[in-house]
């Protein structure tokens, strides 16, 4: 083990982290704005307790997600500098946006929203919260245009005298095809994470307490986010196929490794459960869909799809000797552990609108347990998804310019860098039991109670506690 081994662990460990926030955040922020609409153009009451009951739990989230993404921006400079001084010119544009433009504009609308209750008109107000979740989505493309030039490099020259990448066209790196594809895969991801909450609080609350007043809330939040996941699963499935076949075109090595394909196929069949040898060389067995494969690469159930083999030859002679292959069984079983939890989770939505036809209410104990895994599965879905893209780019760091090993920073020792992640690593578990038993505290405590409370009767000083005499 080097510094190199455990920079990359460090980022890996500290992004998936960072990941499980970002999803709930984009998603929940729109949810809320959606509930608040409701209430602002019905006045029903039910909404505004929804909207204010989930508005919280997003509040909570949104928290830790700040606290946690700022680690990010610091490993560049810290255990990636060499990358940072080789793409900074391009990669700093739309990180330096989003800070700039989206996250200020996010930040400061839902100050407005959380302190402007009772204090702003309600049309105003509304539009805090409309302008936050514009803010959280806007946030996510620019870091995302970030990253799709990593994935696929456009926009840019090298500097043969400096040795690193200049932007030469910044409206390029925007509509780099990768992220315009990538975006909204990865918004309907997002809302197939908080409509699964919103499942999960609201069916708990509504087999635990048939009984109470505020069911008509709780039947609505189940049946809207059931509703929320129903739609975004179409979402995911639809923009991931898009996204599969420019990922063939750009970067073919990563659909050949998400496949396990070593030779050329056409067609070339989808493999939905492949055991292979230890060192993830052959194949021993295999439970193939005919043609799945070439349709999703090309759109043509005959297409041609490359293997690893022949990609290995052809980039060894155009980039030079070495292994530019990635790690088959890590993105061959996080491709298909990305697409089994993101259906699952749309199963279960359907099993919770089923349960509530005809106005029903659910009373299966093994529903709600099911229901409560919800949240869990489109997150790890979502986790798997970004293992996928980041490994099946590897060795690259930059595809076809820079490898992963030459961006570590070359003064970091292995010790500095060990005892970082280690440091990081015990900090973001501690944040991790905090942010689960805030939402878990707040989640169970339901909708507010919006009854007015009862005016204070007037007493003489000498009877009011003495915080209050004065």
């Amino acid at each position: 083990m080097d510094a190199l081994d455990v920079a990359r662990w460090q980022f890996g460990v500290t992004t998936v982290y960072h990941f499980l926030f970002v999803p709930l955040t984009i998603g929940l922020s729109v949810l809320v704005a959606i509930l608040q609409t409701r209430w602002h153009r019905t006045g029903d009451e039910r909404y505004l307790k929804l909207t204010r009951f989930y508005g919280k739990l997003f509040l909570i989230n949104f928290a830790m997600g700040v606290v946690t993404g700022i680690v990010q921006e610091f490993q560049f400079g810290m255990n990636w500098s060499d990358y940072s001084r080789f793409v900074g010119d391009i990669f700093g544009a739309p990180l330096a946006i989003e800070a700039l433009v989206a996250f200020f504009l996010e930040s400061t609308f839902i100050g407005l929203w959380i302190f402007g209750w009772d204090r702003l008109p309600k049309r105003l107000h509304l539009a805090a919260i409309w302008a936050a979740a514009i803010g959280s989505n806007l946030s996510a493309y620019f870091i995302l245009a970030a990253n799709s030039f990593m994935q696929n490099p456009v926009g840019y020259r090298i500097n043969p005298d400096a040795g690193r990448a200049e932007l030469t066209d910044f409206l390029a790196v925007l509509t780099n095809k990768v992220a315009l594809v990538t975006f909204p895969h990865t918004i309907a991801g997002s809302f197939l994470v908080a409509g699964s909450l919103v499942v999960a609080v609201g069916l708990w609350h509504l087999v635990r307490n048939r009984d109470s007043a505020d069911t008509p809330a709780y039947r609505y939040a189940t049946r809207f986010g059931a509703w929320v996941v129903m739609i975004a699963t179409v979402g995911v499935l639809v923009t991931g196929d898009i996204q599969g076949k420019i990922m063939t075109e750009v970067q073919p090595m990563k659909m050949a490794a998400a496949e396990g394909l070593y030779t050329t196929e056409s067609p070339a069949s989808f493999s939905v459960l492949t055991v292979g040898s230890l060192d993830g060389s052959r194949e021993v067995f295999a439970i193939k869909i005919p043609y799945l494969l070439s349709f999703l690469g090309t759109g043509d159930p005959n297409g041609t799809v490359q293997g690893i083999n022949d990609l290995q030859a052809q980039y060894a002679s155009q980039y030079g000797p070495g292994s530019y292959t990635p790690i088959i069984p890590v993105t061959y079983w996080s491709f298909r552990f990305m697409i089994a939890f993101g259906l699952a989770a749309a199963a279960i939505a359907v099993l919770v609108l089923w349960s509530q036809r005809r106005g029903r209410t659910p009373t299966s104990r093994w529903l709600l347990r099911a229901g409560l895994a919800m949240p869990v599965l489109p997150l790890l879905a979502n986790a798997f998804g970004w293992i996928f893209t980041e490994m099946g780019r590897q060795p690259w760091i930059v595809f076809g310019e820079m490898l992963t090993r030459d961006g570590v920073s070359r003064s970091v020792s292995l010790t500095e860098v060990l005892t970082s992640f280690t440091a990081f690593t015990l900090v973001y578990a501690t944040l991790a039991v905090v942010e689960i038993k805030l939402l878990l505290r707040y989640a169970k405590a339901g909708v507010p109670d919006l009854t007015p409370a009862p005016e204070p009767t007037d007493t003489d000083d000498a009877e009011r506690p003495l915080a209050f005499a004065y």
